[in-house]
């Protein structure tokens, strides 16, 4: 396994140190990426670099899957549209304390309009 040691004064990295270039002289179809981890271990090797390519899908979105990803945006856009709607606002934000501390319960108010929409347009 890898160990990456960093220069005086870096303790840490995480995440892309380089990205894909979109350009076409000088692009690479690969990214570098670093982790460092923070859990306790009994070594002190808790940087990691990754070499990661770009992977494209090889099948096209089923019917099922494009569905999904519209009743998803439809959700979305519903939710945002509840959270400025000033008229249910007040009720929606006493619904919302009301479960976000039972087992289950949403923790933002977002993801709770969310559910609440995407549940209507299950049904």
């Amino acid at each position: 396994m890898a160990n990456v040691i960093f220069s005086a004064g870096i303790d840490s990295v995480s995440g892309a140190l380089s990205k894909p270039s979109k350009s076409g002289q000088h692009s690479c179809n690969k990214m570098l990426l670093a982790t460092h981890r923070t859990a306790p271990t009994e070594n002190n090797h808790c940087n990691r670099l990754y070499l990661r390519k770009k992977v494209e899908r090889s099948t096209t979105p089923s019917s099922y899957e494009l569905q999904l990803r519209s009743r998803f945006g439809q959700a979305a856009t519903a939710a945002q549209a509840r959270m400025k709607n000033l008229s249910t606002l007040e009720a929606d934000r006493a619904a919302f304390n009301e479960q976000k501390d039972l087992a289950g319960g949403k923790k933002t108010f977002y993801a709770y309009l969310f559910n609440l929409e995407y549940d209507k347009l299950r049904s």
